[in-house]
């Protein structure tokens, strides 16, 4: 099984990703998916975080992710005001929204970590995804999450987000998504044993 937690803040679209990945994972032929958000008191600009679960198998585990294999964070400042990296797994994959190069968020005491970001806010702007002016970064960090992973494919995510939204908005999240894909950049794995 294989299990994401999104870090993102309210308005940033972190639970429409989830469930969009684990929509491209059973069109991809995945029998077990599921997508829940983690709820507080949230409004627009909180942070918060969702969680995707995939698996060959129908899965029977519905409490929250303890340790995730993959952690994707939508807005670096999240990590000022949460552990992101205490729940990733050693040989785990941290895919990072920000114009910085991935070892710049590197955590060196886990073994075998995958780094790579993407600076998805001009390709957001770019392909006018935004909400009151703010830029809307969830399905260039899902075009994101397909390169560092290549596990779910990238047609599979277009699929999922055609069938989420109108034809002109799936249109400009795929261009999105399409765009972060070949944007993103891959850092070199930390010491110790790959992932």
């Amino acid at each position: 099984m294989y299990e994401i937690i999104w870090h993102g803040r309210g308005g940033q679209g972190v639970v429409m990703a989830s469930e969009i990945l684990a929509e491209a994972a059973y069109f991809q032929g995945y029998k077990g998916v599921t997508s829940a958000p983690t709820f507080g008191p949230e409004r627009r600009g909180a942070p918060l975080t969702a969680s995707t679960r995939i698996a060959d198998e129908p899965i029977r585990t519905f409490s929250q992710i303890v340790m995730a294999d993959i952690v994707v964070v939508l807005d670096e400042s999240i990590f000022r005001v949460a552990d992101v990296t205490g729940r990733l797994r050693d040989g785990g994959i941290l895919i990072v929204n920000s114009p910085k190069p991935p070892d710049r968020f590197r955590p060196d005491d886990k073994p075998g970590v995958l780094t790579a970001t993407v600076d998805a806010v001009p390709i957001a702007r770019e392909c006018g995804l935004s909400v009151g002016g703010a830029p809307v970064v969830n399905t260039p960090l899902l075009g994101s999450l397909v390169r560092a992973w290549n596990t779910v494919r990238l047609e599979s995510i277009e699929r999922g987000l055609t069938l989420k939204m109108s034809a002109s908005g799936a249109y400009d999240n795929v261009k999105a998504t399409r765009l972060a894909y070949e944007r993103t950049v891959l850092g070199e794995r930390t010491n110790g044993t790959e992932g």
